[in-house]
């Protein structure tokens, strides 16, 4: 039986919760209370493992009481577990403790009335309980501060985490929220009764919210339909999505304009796409057959993966810590860009032992660049000095960027590359970190050497072009000349010279050309666009329209994956925008008639 005052005091610690909620700079900051009845779970134990427990140094960070028949009692604390005593657990002591607990379902689970705490049983073959897991049920009050602005939202929302996370404690108290600070008609689909406690009548931790138990775990799908059907609810609750059938219940109660709160097994959102029971919570996934000039211009293969539908759940959170959560607003972007090969910038929300919510983003690391393949020729020969002889170099010593932002850090760079002095031009050669000397001595063939003098210059790179093959560290040249020129390969493979190739003798190709040629392409280096590459005379209708180019790539195409049209420009200044979009690896087209020509640019 459940003691009437312990109900009574539980209200009012209830209200004096709901009552220091203070909002400070338009974000909620709750400091959790924690409610957990310990005695009423403590009342059900043997006397002599009771009394242990009450003195015990951590009473009140108690997980978990496990009795073992023949076994010493033992108890667990986040940290650590420890034996209570050296005398064995006996069949009197189990026993006592199943006649003051309820009845043990299918799942071999019971529970104390109007509390939140488990017993779990183990048995024997012929069915006679052998071992018990009494587990501490908390109430943990201001746990979604750091979403509470989001469930306000109305919007669908999933939770993401490891077991032991703490998903059904945010679930009891996000339902809490909903029902009664924002007054929504609730109903929690509760098929363990982990989230409103073990009985007939559900604990206060849930406030005005309603629970539908359900009889056999495999009948949640329909229990989730039932309660749309026939309860008029505004929010359905839901703990552990885990069966087809579920998601697709999940679907059909979103469709019917339900807000959904539910969890689902796995850590993060590409556990949810990759698993083919739950990605329809996601949107689905499916295979797309593109045609050869879609797939041409994304530089993809003629089958690709493709979200489905909209997804289910709006918002997905992966508690990745009790106090640190990663948050995507938009889980169908985040789901787009994932099947693209480009990593999300979701937020990270994290709270501080005051309550303050503090929300920064996680920037996507730097997709991986696709390996230059302009090796035509690479000698396997010995070579006696410098970087010849390990086939590579070594980027020169430079200070290790700071984090890299969008607006703040770009457009730095951007102003000191305009102010940078020429300090590797001065004919004075230095030794670099292999031995070999510096700067770099290149022999271009087929490749613009104003192009080649303009990329140095304003890059301030250590490389001096010669027309000496014998003073070459390496041969730059055009692809489709170098094929036809056995004599030039004969050359440098006598004189263990390596030959580079770009395809075009355009600015973005010499670009990273030669920054592969100095081992300075780091995939973890943000590749900043210097618009002086770009043009020809500085005028300002060119550095205009460069500028549209850059700001159309950054800030719609690369981030948001969508196309963007330029305005009309004339065929000279066009040039230079397809050669800045082509420094991104996007692809570009000139559609329209003169005078009204103008660029269009793709996602990748």
């Amino acid at each position: 039986m459940v003691n009437s005052d312990g109900i009574n005091s539980f209200e009012q610690r209830l209200s004096s919760t709901r009552e220091s909620q203070v909002v400070n700079n338009n974000i909620t900051s709750t400091k959790m209370q924690v409610t957990d009845d310990l005695q009423q779970l403590l009342d059900v134990l043997p006397e002599e493992i009771r009394l242990l427990i009450e003195q015990h140094r951590l009473r009140d960070s108690l997980i978990e009481v496990v009795m073992d028949l023949g076994r010493f009692p033992e108890v667990r604390f986040p940290n650590q577990a420890e034996y209570l005593s050296e005398t064995p657990v006996t069949q009197e002591q189990l026993n006592y403790c199943v006649q003051r607990v309820g009845h043990f379902s299918g799942d071999n689970r019971a529970g104390i009335e109007r509390t939140l705490h488990r017993i779990s049983a183990i048995r024997n073959r012929p069915g006679e309980i052998i071992g018990l897991t009494c587990r501490v049920g908390r109430a943990v009050f201001g746990t979604i501060a750091m979403i509470r602005e989001l469930v306000e939202t109305g919007r669908s929302i999933l939770m993401l985490g490891r077991p032991g996370v703490g998903k059904t404690t945010a679930l009891r108290e996000i339902a809490r929220v909903l029902a009664d600070d924002l007054h929504k008609r609730v109903v929690i689909i509760d098929t363990s009764n982990e989230i409103a406690g073990d009985g007939d009548i559900p604990h206060p931790a849930i406030g005005r919210a309603r629970r539908m138990q359900v009889s056999r775990p495999e009948l949640q799908h329909q229990v989730m339909i039932e309660a749309v059907e026939n309860h008029m609810p505004e929010v359905i609750v839901i703990d552990e999505i885990g069966t087809e059938l579920e998601a697709l219940a999940a679907r059909t109660i979103a469709e019917r304009g339900v807000q959904l709160v539910g969890t689902a097994h796995g850590n993060q959102i590409e556990n949810l796409v990759k698993n083919p029971t739950l990605s329809d919570l996601v949107g689905g996934i499916q295979a797309v057959t593109l045609g050869d000039d879609e797939a041409r211009r994304r530089g993809s293969q003629k089958t690709v993966l493709e979200r489905k539908a909209p997804p289910t759940f709006e918002i997905a959170v992966e508690m990745q810590e009790r106090q640190r959560w990663i948050v995507h607003e938009n889980v169908a972007d985040t789901v787009d860009a994932l099947l693209r090969g480009r990593q999300p910038n979701p937020q990270v929300r994290t709270i501080s032992e005051n309550g303050k919510v503090t929300i920064t983003h996680e920037l996507p690391s730097a997709p991986l660049a696709a390996p230059s393949n302009g090796n035509l020729f690479s000698s396997s020969s010995n070579r006696a000095t410098g970087w010849r002889s390990s086939g590579h170099m070594k980027p020169l010593s430079r200070q290790t960027p700071e984090q890299f932002s969008a607006t703040r850090d770009f457009e730095q760079l951007l102003n000191q590359s305009w102010f940078q002095q020429d300090g590797f031009n001065n004919g004075e050669r230095m030794v670099g970190p292999n031995g070999e000397d510096l700067p770099l001595r290149v022999y271009p063939y087929g490749v613009s050497r104003h192009q080649l003098e303009q990329v140095i210059q304003v890059l301030n790179l250590p490389v001096l072009l010669t027309k000496d093959m014998d003073s070459a560290d390496a041969v730059l040249g055009l692809r489709s000349h170098v094929k036809n020129h056995s004599k030039l390969r004969s050359i440098a493979q006598a004189r263990q010279i390596p030959i580079h190739a770009v395809k075009a003798s355009t600015i973005p190709q010499i670009t990273r050309a030669l920054r592969h040629l100095l081992n300075m392409d780091d995939p973890n280096t943000p590749d900043v666009a210097d618009l002086r590459l770009f043009t020809q005379s500085g005028s300002d209708d060119e550095i205009e329209a460069l500028e549209e180019a850059r700001l159309a790539v950054e800030q719609i195409v690369i981030p948001k994956g969508q196309p963007v049209e330029l305005l009309p420009r004339s065929p000279k200044v066009r040039k230079m925008q397809h050669e800045l979009v082509e420094h991104y690896r996007l692809k570009s087209d000139s559609f329209g008639d003169e005078p009204n020509r103008r660029l269009r640019i793709y996602p990748a």
